[in-house]
């Protein structure tokens, strides 16, 4: 097994005011030749925009970008006629395929929102753009990593143009998981939104991440209540 460990603290900055994000991997301003991705997974930027502000209208082709709201709620738009409010609990993805433009911004003009804004490399390049929202109920999730995003066209999850899988799980303290890969030769990156976990022989604490690979599987023991974001994706 092989690993890679990002600190909370080691990640990049931005802040512009009407937002705030920190960078896990490298991003507009922010660049580390050591940090250019996962694999497949090539950006997790966790943002907070303040009351009213939001991300103008522009434009993405040929990338997965998925959000997902940790606090608050977004309201979506976008060139293939979408306009929506996605809240804690749900998830969002769009295939952007040969190109789309779209803006998020905060559905509140008050209170902030925070969510994680990830993007994916996909399979196949040129697709048909596509949109895809889901609830997941919290219950699913308690001491279980419940499948979100996955490469299948089933009713429970959301599918992805890439051979990823992400899942989430809310782990009381004490807690112990086996996580299996769905197809070998594929890296788990881990991000811990809250709480703290052992890992690898690593101890990790609210946003700090690791990426695995060579391995077929991972045990994880919550130190105390956690939730956790498992990326699963090819690494080639």
């Amino acid at each position: 097994m092989n690993k890679v460990i990002h600190r909370a603290e080691s990640r990049g900055l931005a802040d512009h005011g009407w937002l705030r994000s920190r960078h896990t991997f490298s991003f507009a301003g922010y660049y580390d030749s050591q940090r250019m991705g996962f694999g497949k997974l090539r950006v997790i930027n966790d943002d907070v925009v303040m009351g009213g502000g939001g991300f103008d209208t522009h434009p993405h082709e040929n990338m997965e970008i998925i959000s997902v709201p940790l606090s608050g709620a977004l309201k979506h738009q976008d060139s293939m006629g979408n306009t929506h409010v996605i809240r804690h609990g749900e998830i969002q993805l769009m295939s952007a395929g040969t190109g789309i433009t779209h803006s998020e911004y905060n559905y509140s003009d008050t209170h902030p929102v925070n969510f994680l804004q990830i993007w994916v490399q996909p399979r196949e390049m040129d697709i048909t753009p596509r949109y895809g929202q889901k609830a997941f109920p919290e219950s699913g999730q308690h001491n279980n990593f419940q499948l979100l995003i996955s490469p299948e066209k089933k009713s429970d999850t959301i599918w992805i143009n890439q051979d990823a899988y992400f899942s989430l799980g809310d782990f009381d303290q004490g807690a112990r998981i086996h996580y299996a890969l769905h197809t070998p030769g594929n890296g788990i990156y881990v991000f811990v939104i809250d709480g703290e976990i052992e890992l690898a022989d690593e101890r990790l604490a609210s946003r700090d991440a690791i990426g695995l690979t060579d391995l077929d599987g991972a045990d994880i023991r919550a130190i105390a209540d956690s939730r956790i974001l498992l990326i699963e994706v090819p690494m080639q």
